[in-house]
């Protein structure tokens, strides 16, 4: 099974390729088989998406994990608590950036 991730343009979030769109759900991740390329080219031609490639993955319970550990990791979210990662002293920083 292959799948496509990249992360919006816009917000930065994971997205993952739905046949019809980018969703941040794994779990409407589909099996893009050969046409991956062809589809990275138009995707990346359309600018909704940051640097979009092809993964390998399987399907567990129904939903695609990821084979390698960094792209479960993206699918899943972050490894750390918040409270005890390094935040920027300004709140609105995150604002700055958009």
């Amino acid at each position: 099974m292959i799948i496509l991730t990249g992360n919006d343009l816009k917000t930065g979030a994971v997205t993952w390729w739905t046949g019809d769109g980018w969703s941040e759900e794994i779990a409407r991740a589909v099996d893009v088989g050969d046409q991956a390329e062809a589809i990275l080219a138009r995707e990346e031609a359309s600018r909704a998406v940051n640097v979009p490639y092809a993964i390998p993955a399987k399907l567990d319970n129904g939903v695609p994990r990821p084979a390698h550990i960094k792209d479960r990791v993206r699918a899943l979210g972050p490894t750390v608590r918040m409270d005890l990662s390094n935040q920027p002293d300004n709140p609105a920083a995150a604002e700055q950036v958009t």
